[in-house]
């Protein structure tokens, strides 16, 4: 691993106040990245360290954590991000993890909206470790653009776009459907970041991902009254309709396990405190 510092340069507020920073550092993660053909069949360790931009003087006098950042569930969210796309270039890989940190905050995943973000991706083993590649990058919440179409479940909302993949947030309203059928060329990793949605007819904790592999039907349901999220990494990127499709029925289709991304006690109080039916 590198041991050279992560030195994330000082961003000032529109006051001129330079911005509080909260940093993580270290996240280590198996991740498909490069361009020869080894890198492309076997993941390899990316170290990703991000520096994030923010005023927490409202958290700081409030103790609300939805007026900052809760670094817990974004190290799990960062790691399903990099874990799920395939990147060609360390470039792709810090465009999506920018553009992932400076998206709106969602009112299922409270938090306050990041004014910037500084990201720094490492490649430890790229060439056999005699040489140590890195790229740091900058990017501010204004110059951030996203995409959002309306469908028959709610909202998607387009995150980053690389080649042969996409990043999504599946906005699913009360009531709201997602049904995919199975498809032979497609994959859809999918981190459900909301408390309440079905997958598959049964209840689902927060922080739980499902990998859905090609050939596999899946659908989610959506019982409660509020929006609940979904982050999509589609290979290849989605073909987005805004109209209704068939509805798969709940019963029947194949169990796919799901995945932990967040920690145990942050499971177990997702689960406690899932909103009911609307």
């Amino acid at each position: 691993m590198s041991a050279e510092p992560f030195n994330p340069p000082q961003v000032m507020d529109e006051r001129g106040r330079p911005l509080d920073v909260i940093t993580l550092r270290g996240l280590t993660v198996d991740c498909i990245v490069g361009i020869y053909n080894r890198e492309r069949v076997a993941a390899q360790p990316l170290r990703l360290d991000v520096a994030l931009f923010l005023d927490t003087r409202s958290a700081g006098a409030s103790g609300r954590l939805g007026e900052t950042v809760h670094y817990g569930r974004l190290a799990g969210e960062l790691r399903f991000l990099l874990e799920a796309c395939r990147f060609e270039l360390l470039e792709s890989a810090a465009e999506a993890v920018c553009h992932y940190l400076l998206a709106p905050p969602r009112e299922d995943s409270p938090r306050t909206r990041l004014e910037a973000a500084s990201v720094r991706i490492t490649k430890p083993q790229a060439l056999g470790g005699a040489v140590v590649p890195s790229l740091q990058v900058h990017r501010s919440s204004r110059e951030m653009v996203y995409a959002e179409r309306e469908t028959s479940f709610g909202r998607v909302e387009v995150l980053h776009e690389g080649t042969g993949y996409g990043v999504y947030r599946l906005r699913v309203k009360p009531g709201g459907v997602v049904s995919v059928p199975a498809h032979p060329e497609g994959e859809e990793s999918e981190l459900v970041l909301g408390s309440g949605l079905l997958a598959q007819g049964q209840p689902v904790a927060r922080g739980t991902a499902f990998h859905w592999p090609r050939g596999v039907a899946h659908r989610y349901d959506n019982p409660t009254g509020s929006e609940q999220t979904v982050l999509c990494v589609a290979r290849p990127r989605l073909m987005l309709s805004a109209g209704p499709g068939a509805e798969l029925p709940a019963e029947g289709l194949q169990s796919v396990p799901g995945h932990a991304y967040y920690s145990r006690e942050e499971q177990a109080a997702a689960v406690r405190d899932a909103p009911g039916p609307g």
